[in-house]
């Protein structure tokens, strides 16, 4: 996994807790958090965080992995701004495997992103069909979240099936759009 999924995760930590909270994750982890953008760190270590969290907190892996996805993004956003042109949670989600892949590969070329399907749903739904070999739905679906309120909207996330599988498909409706926050009118204009 590249590194700068590690960096997201850290600043989400970071700013949901602590500095000293990701510290701690990484000392009862054994890591030494050392991760740049650029490099490649086994997928391990990514559940390695995870069980110290869970252990920290109590709560169950993939309720983590969600929050810590939804949290990420705004990291991710910031950080390539110009990967994202698209106004909103569907057009951004459209925009994954033919702009923002494609810009991932250029910037980082041994990366391995996932893919995903779509398909118009009769109830205004968009299906998504994500598949990985590293089973991050729940991250993907945290991702998804944040996404949306990056774009100020309100969603609803349904795992259709697969979670936790290489392959999860998920449901998601827009219920509603309010104003955009003004670093996302910003970055996209």
């Amino acid at each position: 996994m590249k590194g700068v999924i590690y960096n997201a995760v850290e600043d989400a930590v970071t700013k949901l807790y602590s500095a000293d909270t990701w510290d701690d994750l990484l000392d009862e982890a054994g890591l030494s958090g050392e991760y740049t953008s650029l490099g490649n760190y086994d997928d391990g270590q990514l559940t390695a965080l995870v069980g110290a969290a869970c252990k920290a907190t109590g709560h169950q892996p993939d309720e983590l992995v969600k929050v810590v996805g939804e949290h990420a993004f705004p990291y991710l956003f910031e950080r390539h701004p110009e990967l994202v042109s698209a106004t909103g949670t569907h057009a951004f989600l459209r925009a994954v495997n033919d702009i923002i892949h494609p810009e991932v590969l250029k910037l980082y070329p041994d990366s391995n992103p996932p893919e995903f399907e779509f398909e118009d749903r009769p109830d205004g739904a968009l299906r998504l069909t994500y598949r990985s070999a590293r089973r991050l739905g729940t991250l993907a679906e945290g991702l998804i979240r944040g996404a949306a309120k990056q774009f100020g909207e309100e969603v609803d996330v349904e795992v259709v099936s697969g979670a936790g599988d290489e392959e999860t498909v998920f449901d998601i409706r827009v219920l509603s759009t309010s104003a955009l926050p003004s670093s996302t009118t910003q970055q996209t204009a």
